[in-house]
């Protein structure tokens, strides 16, 4: 049966949920259990770090609890995106510049590693999340953000990594649409299903003998005269050597000295319904994941049943998903006017965990590991930065971010960015300078 298309505008009766939530396979609830007196470690957050570290934790032989304030994979792991990629929003010879030659390309090796890591474990836990190995385009929302692109290559070349860049003519090879500038292709990067891929986590960190809870909030964290920490629950304490924290972007006032370093932005998308075989083909002849280059970004990508998936951080103003959808759907009009037509069958919401360098951070403080800050490289660096947290903690050696200095907000803050409309204002005048350069005046 044919499916049915809209009008031009967007139609309203989308779900308002995660399109991944709405095809991963069911996770079994594991609310009401029983939560022991004691433990070596207690993992605070059920995200990818959380259930990364419990799980290499586990491996390595400790009693390891879980706890989960709402349902394992609540927050950015089974919201996001769904593209898998190395990087920070600095690179290799802007961290040199920042934290000298021996930790800056430290810094760069280990995000590559974080990538290569999500590869293994797909591998190795036999996890079915639809992974495919495209590579991302970087694409140029002005003239001069292309020659930027253009000289990133070069510089990437001098580290390793084999990009190529696309000018404006040569852009119909990567991508239907000509809205862009020119592009950067980076190959070691890829796409996935991230509902599939956190299910498959969570079945490998129960394999590995984790111990995983949800619907239960840590409300504090104090330490006993013997050394030992215990964590205050909902519904009672938990003694623990270790306390690992793993919250990111739903990071709330168990520990009041890392919530002051992390800012929750909204980041939302939109998911159409199935394209045709060949229109999917237009948008992107291999297959590959979007960006662009402004601050308010798009990221998007053809999803394996053919949909388009496009995100983005639409406002930095209190917000719905309702409105949020509306200026996605715009903006893909924008990118991609040949999907005007196509209904949106799915739109939804939830919080990226930014940092004030914009650098995630781990590192460990009053007898508690954190690891937080994912930047919008949440996929590959909180799945590394969690699983480096349960080999560290077991004896292993501290990852490179470990050495970076964690910056406070300047601002009197506990949590709730009342500064971000502003600096929101400020990131939207830029982006429409941009236009101005891209476009010319009018």
């Amino acid at each position: 049966m044919p499916t049915t298309r809209t009008s031009s505008g967007l139609n309203r009766d989308y779900e308002r949920r995660p399109y991944w939530h709405a095809t991963m396979p069911p996770i079994v609830p594991r609310r009401d259990r029983r939560l022991p007196d004691a433990v070596d470690v207690v993992v605070i957050g059920g995200g990818y770090t959380g259930i990364n570290a419990a799980r290499a934790l586990a491996k390595g032989g400790a009693a390891v609890t879980l706890l989960e304030a709402e349902q394992l994979g609540f927050g950015g792991s089974t919201r996001n995106g769904g593209i898998v990629h190395p990087g920070y929003k600095w690179g290799p010879t802007e961290l040199v510049d920042r934290y000298g030659e021996e930790t800056g390309r430290a810094l760069f090796a280990e995000t590559l590693d974080a990538y290569r890591l999500v590869k293994r474990l797909i591998a190795d836990e036999d996890i079915d999340c639809e992974f495919r190995e495209c590579g991302y385009l970087d694409l140029a929302w002005a003239p001069s953000h292309a020659r930027e692109l253009q000289a990133s290559s070069e510089t990437l070349r001098q580290f390793g990594i084999e990009t190529s860049f696309v000018a404006k003519d040569d852009l119909h090879d990567e991508i239907g649409s000509t809205f862009y500038h020119g592009g950067l292709v980076f190959p070691p990067s890829g796409l996935l299903h991230p509902g599939k891929f956190f299910a498959g986590l969570v079945a490998a960190a129960e394999r590995a003998g984790a111990d995983l809870h949800e619907g239960v909030r840590a409300r504090s964290i104090r330490r006993e005269a013997d050394g030992r920490l215990v964590v205050e629950t909902g519904r009672g304490a938990i003694r623990a050597d270790e306390v690992v924290v793993g919250t990111n972007g739903y990071t709330d006032g168990v520990v009041p000295w890392l919530r002051r370093r992390v800012i929750p932005i909204g980041s939302y998308i939109i998911a159409t319904e199935p394209l045709p075989e060949e229109l999917a083909r237009i948008i992107s002849p291999r297959g590959r994941a979007f960006f662009d280059t402004k601050n308010f970004l798009y990221y998007w990508h053809v999803s394996e049943d053919r949909r388009m998936i496009f995100g983005g951080r639409a406002s930095f103003l209190p917000t719905t998903v309702d409105r949020t959808a509306a200026i996605l759907h715009k903006g893909l009009m924008e990118v991609h006017p040949q999907l005007a037509g196509y209904r949106v069958d799915y739109a939804w919401g939830g919080n990226v965990g930014f940092t004030l360098d914009r650098m995630p951070h781990v590192g460990r403080r009053d007898g508690i590991t954190y690891a937080t800050g994912c930047c919008g490289t949440g996929v590959a660096m909180m799945t590394a930065l969690g699983t480096t947290i349960g080999e560290w903690l077991g004896g292993g050696p501290a990852p490179a971010l470990a050495q970076l200095p964690f910056p406070l907000v300047p601002a009197p803050y506990e949590g709730h960015p009342w500064f971000l409309p502003f600096a929101g204002e400020w990131f939207r005048l830029q982006d429409r300078l941009s236009r101005m350069e891209r476009d010319g005046p009018r």
